[in-house]
């Protein structure tokens, strides 16, 4: 049988990354992941796009990939919130934070393609699927299955990067709190006629928050959040119609809106384990949240999971502690559980803040949005959560590579 000191379930964004930033440091690390990679896949008009915050460049810094990266993103240096039909507005600077961008938008096969770059040193078994697993008091057994070919293999710890959907965390019938919104998200891409490179729009309307995020060749990746009985309808229309509601929607700040790409849907819910840490067991992104949209902060909130256990894995291996033990695991859920928290109580409240429809409630929603945007010590800390580099941070997150310091 072959041990390693974790073994990451699911070879995506997020335990990817959490791989390339064990990569250098002496850890045993093996990567299950069942999708072989598609590292040269051609840009396509409409590709999948991720918003990076600032942090999130600071981690990418720390783990050696950003400047892999860097060059096919585009900056989002200010984002412009407004409430349609109504007068509440704000605005986000980066030059007010002094930083050339509040955050990026990625292409995911871009970040992809940089992370399956940066996995030497790390074994990768794909396609290989989690048969089953049992966790000892000082392991956890594992069997795989590798292209059909069964495997025994154990681990000090066992990762799980295995989506919200999570098999491992179902296996353990973890208890998760979720919320369903009743809304979708409609996802698509636009060719506006006046672009404005760098700025990303957040317009709330009565169904949801609806996104411009800014990407290469004046295109824009638009995020729709509709009513889940309105999608199908929506999901029929003819290109034109469907842009025409679209224009209604956001209005004419960019111009004519053309060219549309192919549209997709998914549902918009809050998931949250009750537990992220286990006795030799962690849940990282998706696993152990899953986010609404809103201010797009689920990845982001996902690598910086990836920033605090690699920290504290790390610091294990450099004194020959478990990576597993009870010191390891309690020092990553003492960096880990406020932050999981406050954002996920943060987007949930915006979420359903901006779909209620009560005079009240709209009356005080713009007048905080104007109130933030008259306030530059508000905004500042805003911007500052925005950019995901408020609070205390890990090494990685500051910037720095996991050894710089030690050694």
């Amino acid at each position: 049988m072959d041990d390693y000191d974790l073994v990451i379930v699911g070879g995506g964004l997020v335990g990817g990354s959490l791989a390339c930033a064990l990569a250098g440091t002496g850890l045993r690390v093996c990567v299950l992941e069942a999708v072989p990679v598609q590292s040269n896949e051609q840009p396509s008009y409409d590709e999948r796009v991720i918003a990076l915050s600032w942090g999130s460049r600071r981690i990418y810094e720390g783990i050696g990939l950003w400047s892999a990266i860097a060059p096919g993103v585009e900056p989002i240096r200010e984002i412009q919130v407004s409430d349609r039909g109504r007068f509440g507005f704000t605005r986000l600077d980066g030059r007010e934070e002094g930083v050339d961008a509040l955050g990026y938008v990625a292409p995911a096969r871009l970040l992809g393609r940089a992370i399956h770059d940066g996995l030497s040193g790390v074994e990768v078994l794909c396609p290989a699927r989690l048969s089953r697993f049992r966790v000892q008091p000082d392991r956890v057994d594992l069997e795989i299955d590798i292209g059909g070919v069964p495997r025994s293999i154990g681990a000090r710890l066992l990762v799980a990067a295995d989506g919200g959907d999570s098999g491992i965390r179902k296996d353990l019938g973890i208890a998760v709190r979720e919320r369903a919104y009743g809304h979708n998200a409609l996802i698509t891409t636009v060719t506006p006629e006046s672009p404005r490179p760098g700025v990303a729009f957040e317009r709330f309307t009565e169904t949801g928050p609806l996104a411009f995020l800014p990407m290469a060749e004046g295109r824009y990746s638009v995020v729709w959040t509709a009513r889940e009985e309105e999608t199908p309808g929506l999901l029929s229309l003819s290109d034109e119609d469907f842009l025409a509601g679209l224009q209604r929607r956001f209005g004419y700040r960019m111009g004519r809106l053309g060219r549309i790409g192919r549209r997709l849907s998914y549902p918009l819910k809050l998931m949250l384990a009750r537990e992220s840490v286990r006795p030799r067991l962690v849940f990282i992104g998706n696993a152990a949240h899953t986010l609404h949209p809103v201010a797009g902060q689920g990845f982001n909130l996902g690598l910086r999971d990836v920033a605090a256990l690699a920290e504290v894995l790390a610091e294990a291996g450099r004194e020959g502690a478990d990576p597993g033990g009870e010191k390891t695991l309690g020092a990553y859920r003492r960096l880990r559980g406020r932050d999981q928290r406050l954002v996920a109580a943060a987007t949930d409240a915006l979420a359903r803040l901006f779909v209620n429809p009560l005079l009240p409630v709209r009356l005080a929603r713009d007048l905080g949005m104007l109130g933030l945007d008259l306030t530059p010590g508000l905004r500042h800390l805003v911007a500052r959560r925005f950019m995901g580099v408020g609070g205390s941070l890990p090494r990685l997150a500051r910037g720095l590579s996991l050894e710089d310091g030690h050694g």
